[in-house]
């Protein structure tokens, strides 16, 4: 655990940094705000997803001035743990020194589920799935993190 404040300091890491990793961030941030020092990037980001910001919202969580970033941005911080939340992430996370611990956790891309539709309450409603199943997972975090690196 970083002693920065006690908290434990998490990478959420996607492809795009579009939605999954910006979700789990802003979660985090408003779950466990005393437990976390949460971020977020994707391998290779392509800006925040206009759904991602919506199905927060209707929540009351507002993730519409996040910033995608480039995970090669954040290299130069110490993470407690990098938590990738796709394979993409995951096959081609970077090395991140010293004690970092890598926790591989997939949940679906609303994008690809949605690519045949063209009606957005189904496009929201699989945004919304994802949300709440990236929700229930950082309700368990930190906790959740010494038994999914096997410590």
């Amino acid at each position: 655990m970083s002693t920065h404040e006690s908290k434990v300091k998490i990478l959420f890491l996607c492809t795009g940094n579009s939605i999954r990793s910006q979700i789990a961030e802003a979660w985090a941030r408003h779950l466990k705000p005393d437990e976390i020092d949460a971020h977020s990037a994707g391998i290779a980001p392509c800006g925040l997803n206009s759904y991602a910001v919506e199905v927060m919202e209707e929540i009351g969580i507002d993730i519409s001035d996040q910033e995608s970033k480039h995970v090669d941005s954040l290299q130069h911080m110490d993470f407690d743990c990098v938590i990738t939340l796709c394979s993409y992430a995951h096959d081609r996370c970077p090395i991140f020194p010293g004690k970092t611990k890598v926790i591989h956790v997939e949940f679906d891309d609303p994008i690809m589920l949605s690519q045949d539709d063209d009606m957005t309450d189904e496009i929201l409603s699989r945004f919304r799935r994802v949300r709440d199943e990236i929700k229930a997972f950082v309700k368990e975090l930190p906790a959740a993190l010494l038994e999914l690196s096997g410590s």
